[in-house]
């Protein structure tokens, strides 16, 4: 009759499953978190559905643009006309005979960094705004890996498709001298702040909207279940140590919604802090956050809308 295994060999075969399936975890954690991090397909059909500003009532040029590493991203370019047809468009004096891309070479340029879900073609509403009532030109894009991308979105590769774009702003032979204003939602802020802080000399301004300090910080709050392994995290972003890289006389304007339910506010509340510090700013007597801070030509400023959520911050 064949002998029971004793307790001592039970309990080491028992802990040596348990270490085999917790380094597996951490296997699998470590490789695939860009699945995690990144939900390209979510909203489901992300991937396949992108919107197009003709939707919204936009003219615009459907351009590619191939990175440095052999990706095709898919872009949108809205270039200013000396005349829009909306009724709701700021009207903008322009010397007679001046072209359309004469006009556009004297407006700025906003550079668009969407937020982590859905594509480009889902913040075609907010690059209205800036098309219509600021007449700015507008170049929008999905990263690798969303919308009709190619490739699969990582933070190495999402900092070259943003100097991709940066670079082909600079080579435009209209909107080469335009001023630069970098525009990030989310972790598309992350990717505002990075690429500012490797090209100070090309950017004008920044807006951030429900931004974070870093990413290893943000885990335990979008994915709970996974904090203890948050040390595991290698998609960094950590704006938190590339602001004060950012030169004091960019302004920044920061928008961040008390109500953001993926990222704290403190993050933003945290971020502002190091924006006030790289300006050498003074906290006024009353510690009125919405005090604007100059230093030489520029001004930063942090607002904070009690109602706003993370991706609706105006409500």
């Amino acid at each position: 009759m064949p002998s029971l295994p004793s307790l001592e060999a039970f309990a080491k075969g028992t802990a040596a499953t348990v270490a085999g399936v917790a380094t597996l975890g951490c296997g699998l954690l470590y490789y695939g978190q860009n699945y995690l991090i990144y939900p390209s397909a979510f909203p489901p059909g992300s991937r396949i559905e992108v919107p197009v500003p003709t939707d919204f009532g936009l003219e615009y040029q459907d351009l590619p643009l191939v990175t440095e590493d052999g990706f095709t991203l898919r872009c949108y370019l809205l270039m200013q006309r000396t005349e829009i047809s909306n009724s709701h468009a700021a009207h903008i004096d322009y010397p007679d005979q001046q072209t359309h891309e004469e006009f556009a070479s004297t407006r700025p340029t906003v550079l668009m960094f969407h937020g982590n879900g859905g594509n480009h073609g889902h913040r075609i509403p907010l690059a209205k705004v800036f098309y219509v009532k600021m007449r700015c030109n507008v170049l929008m894009l999905s990263y690798r890996g969303y919308g009709h991308s190619e490739g699969s979105p990582s933070e190495s590769g999402i900092r070259i498709d943003a100097q991709t774009a940066l670079n082909y702003l600079a080579s435009h032979p209209y909107l080469k001298n335009t001023p630069v204003i970098l525009y990030g939602q989310s972790i598309g802020g992350a990717v505002a702040i990075d690429l500012a802080s490797r090209n100070p000399s090309k950017i004008t301004a920044l807006i951030l909207e429900n931004t974070f300090t870093n990413l290893p910080r943000l885990v335990p709050k979008v994915l709970p279940l996974l904090s203890p392994l948050s040390f595991l995290c290698h998609q960094k972003w950590d704006s938190a140590s590339k602001i004060p890289l950012i030169p004091r006389s960019m302004p920044i304007l920061m928008l961040s919604g008390v109500r953001d339910e993926v990222v704290p506010h403190e993050h933003m509340q945290e971020l502002w802090q190091i924006v006030s510090r790289r300006q050498g700013t003074k906290s006024s007597d009353t510690g009125n956050k919405s005090d604007i801070p100059e230093v030489g030509n520029g001004k930063s400023r942090f607002l904070e809308f009690e109602g706003g959520h993370h991706s609706a911050l105006f409500r």
